[in-house]
C-alpha cells in the first residue's frame, strides 16, 4: 500500500487492458468511478484514445461505434457515454485526451518557442503535456479538488500508440497517490473445457515493462473464474488473491458495480490509499437493477437504422446511446424493451408483416445510402399508428415522408441525399457551406447543448412535463437543453405548407429559425414525435429520459 502524499491532492485510479479490445475496460471504469461517488467521495472520469484524430467526429460510424456528444460539444469515444449513464453526471470533451491532440498541442508549442529552443522529444515531452492535461481536470468549477480521477487507457498493453500514456500515468503515480487496474481476457477453451491464464499473464508481463505493476487484476471472462485459475493468477502475477476481482458476462452492464462491490471493491480501493472504509449507497441502483433483471411486462420495438451491420455481424455499438436510453426506460416502467434491429439498406416494409411490435425507433445516420429503407420504415410506422420515436436524421427521414406521401411533394428529399431534388424539405444549414467547400469537416456541424421552445399542447411539452427531471428538467418558460450533431435541417421554405397539411412543429429554436421537433396531433397518431436533438445522449440509468420514457409507456399501451 502506497503511503499518502497530500491527503488534500486528488487520487488517480487508472485502467488499462490486456490481451484484447472491446472487453469493457469503459464499463469497469464506469463501475468503479460510480462504487467511489456512491461512497460519497467526488469523482471526474478520463477517457484516452491513442488514435491520431482530433476527436471521434470523422470516423466511421460502423467500424469505431458511436460518437457521444458532450455539451460542450465534444465528439468522443462511446465510452464517456457510459461514465455520464453509470456516475449520473456530465462531463466535457477536455475529459477525452487523444493522441492527436496532445501531438497537436506539442507540435503548436515548438512552433511558438515554448521549449526554448532546445530539441522536442516523444520523451519526455509528449507524457508531459499528457499529464498536464491530467492536472488541469483535478479542479472542479468551484475551484476545489476532485478526491478521485478514473482513467481509462484505450487499447491493450503491447500497442506502441498507447506507450506514452502509460508512461505519464506510471509518472503520475510519483506525484499523486494512484492505484493500477489491468482487465485482461481470461479464455475459456471449449474444446478442452478449460478457462486459460497464460494470455493475462502475458498481458501483466507487458504493463510492467512501462514501469507498471497492476495493483487489482479485473478478469474477464465467458463463465466465472475458478478458484484454480485465481490462484494460479495470483501467484504467477504476483498479486494478492483479494487483488483479483472477475467479472464474468453479465445480462447487463448495470449489474457489474455490485458483481465488483460483492468481491469487496470500494474496500480494496480504500485500503490502498489508506483512506477508512465507506459502504456504497447502493439502493436505487438496486432498485433499478433488480427491474431490469425482473421486468413486470416485456415488450419488442423495431430499431431501423443504417450501421446495425459491420461485415457479416450485427453492431451495436453504433446506437450504444439509443439502446441505453430505450433500457433506462424500460426499467423505470417495469417493462423489457426487446429491440428488433433492421438494416435500412436492405429493409422491406413487408418485413414488418411477419412480426409483432410495439414501436418503432429510426435513429442518426449520414448520406443517402439506406435513406428509402429508413423512409418506408417511417411510414409503415405512421399508416399503421405504431408508436414513432425519430432521431436526428430519423427526423429528417420522418418529415421527408410525410412531405411525400401527405403534403403532395413527390419528389421531396434532403439535399444531403439528392442535391438535385426538386423539393429539398431538408437542405444544409446556411452557416455550414463554407466548411463544406473548405473540406473543413471535423468539428464545424452543429455540436453540443442547445436551447429548444416547446410548444405548449404537444406530445413533446406532455413528455417533459410529466416525466422531466434532473437536468432533463423543463422550465416553466417550456424550455428544455438538448445536445445536437447535425449539418442539414428542416428547410423553412416548405413549414407552411407541411403544417398545412397536419404536421406539426413541436419545438423551435428559441429564435424560431430552427425547426427541432415536429409530431402528429393525438387524434390521429397514438405517439409519432421526431426531434433534430438527440435526446439518449442525456439518458441515465437512474433517471431515464423523458422522451424515452414516453415513448416506451405508449408502446406499452399500444400492446
Amino acid at each position: 500500500m502506497q503511503k499518502p502524499k497530500n491527503k488534500k491532492q486528488t487520487r488517480y485510479v487508472f485502467i488499462c487492458g490486456g490481451v484484447v479490445s472491446g472487453l469493457g475496460k469503459g464499463i469497469v471504469c464506469s463501475s468503479i468511478g460510480m462504487i467511489l461517488k456512491s461512497c460519497g467521495y467526488s469523482v471526474n472520469h478520463i477517457k484516452i484514445d491513442p488514435y491520431l484524430n482530433i476527436d471521434a467526429g470523422t470516423m466511421r460510424p460502423a467500424e469505431h461505434g458511436e460518437v457521444y456528444v458532450t455539451d460542450d460539444g465534444g465528439e468522443i469515444d462511446q465510452d464517456l457515454g457510459n461514465y455520464e449513464r453509470f456516475t449520473n453526471q456530465s462531463f466535457s470533451k477536455e475529459n477525452n485526451i487523444t493522441s492527436g491532440k496532445v501531438f497537436l498541442s506539442v507540435i503548436t508549442k515548438e512552433r511558438e518557442l515554448f521549449y526554448k529552443g532546445r530539441d522536442v522529444e516523444m520523451i519526455p515531452d509528449v507524457p508531459n503535456e499528457i499529464i498536464r492535461r491530467f492536472h488541469e481536470l483535478e479542479k472542479k468549477a468551484d475551484g476545489s479538488s476532485y478526491d478521485f480521477i478514473v482513467v481509462e487507457i484505450g487499447g491493450t498493453t503491447g500497442d506502441i500508440e498507447n506507450l506514452p500514456f502509460l508512461y505519464a500515468a506510471r509518472e503520475v503515480g510519483r506525484e499523486r497517490e494512484s492505484l493500477y487496474v489491468l482487465v485482461s481476457l481470461v479464455p475459456f477453451l471449449r474444446n478442452v473445457g478449460e478457462l486459460k491464464t497464460k494470455p493475462t499473464q502475458h498481458a501483466v508481463t507487458q504493463l510492467r515493462s512501462t514501469g507498471i505493476n497492476p495493483d487489482i487484476l479485473v478478469t474477464r471472462e465467458e463463465r466465472p473464474l475458478d478458484e484454480p485459475r485465481r490462484e494460479t493468477l495470483a501467484r504467477r502475477c504476483f498479486l494478492e488473491s483479494d487483488a483479483i476481482f472477475d467479472d464474468p458476462d453479465s445480462s447487463s452492464i448495470y449489474e457489474v458495480p455490485l458483481i465488483l462491490e460483492r468481491q469487496g471493491m470500494s474496500a480494496k480501493i480504500m485500503r490502498h490509499f489508506g483512506l477508512p472504509h465507506r459502504k456504497p449507497d447502493f439502493k436505487e441502483w438496486k432498485k433499478m437493477e433488480a427491474r431490469v433483471r425482473n421486468p413486470k411486462k416485456e415488450i419488442t420495438i423495431a430499431l431501423v437504422g443504417k450501421y446495425v451491420k459491420h461485415g457479416g455481424n450485427a453492431h451495436r455499438d453504433v446506437y450504444v446511446s439509443v439502446l441505453e436510453a430505450i433500457k433506462h426506460a424500460g426499467a423505470a416502467n417495469n417493462v423489457k424493451v426487446n429491440v428488433l434491429a433492421f438494416d435500412s439498406n436492405e429493409f422491406n416494409a413487408s418485413e414488418l408483416e411477419k412480426i409483432t411490435i410495439s414501436g418503432m425507433v429510426v435513429p442518426q445516420g449520414w448520406g443517402s445510402r439506406g435513406v428509402e429503407g429508413k423512409i418506408a420504415a417511417v411510414g409503415y410506422a405512421r399508416t399503421h399508428k405504431i408508436p414513432f420515436l425519430g432521431l436526428c436524421f430519423g427526423m429528417q427521414m420522418a418529415v421527408i415522408e410525410y412531405a411525400r406521401t401527405v403534403a403532395g411533394l413527390d419528389d421531396a428529399n434532403s439535399s444531403e441525399v439528392d442535391a438535385n431534388c426538386r423539393y429539398p424539405v431538408i437542405h444544409l444549414m446556411p452557416n455550414q457551406e463554407k466548411y463544406l467547400a473548405a473540406h473543413q469537416f471535423g468539428g464545424t456541424i452543429r455540436l453540443g447543448s442547445w436551447p429548444c421552445q416547446i410548444i405548449a399542447g404537444t406530445q413533446l411539452e406532455n413528455a417533459y412535463s410529466i416525466y422531466g427531471k434532473d437536468e432533463n428538467m423543463i422550465t416553466k418558460d417550456l424550455v428544455i437543453h438538448e445536445r445536437h450533431r447535425h449539418r442539414y435541417e428542416f428547410n423553412n421554405e416548405y413549414r407552411d405548407k407541411l403544417v398545412k397539411s397536419g404536421l406539426v412543429i413541436s419545438g423551435l429554436s428559441p429564435d424560431g429559425q430552427l425547426v427541432e421537433a415536429i409530431e402528429l396531433p393525438k387524434n390521429v397518431h397514438p405517439f409519432f414525435v421526431a426531434t433534430q436533438f438527440h435526446p439518449e445522449y442525456k439518458s441515465r440509468f437512474l433517471s431515464a429520459h423523458p422522451l424515452f420514457m414516453a415513448f416506451v409507456k405508449a408502446c406499452e399501451t399500444y400492446q
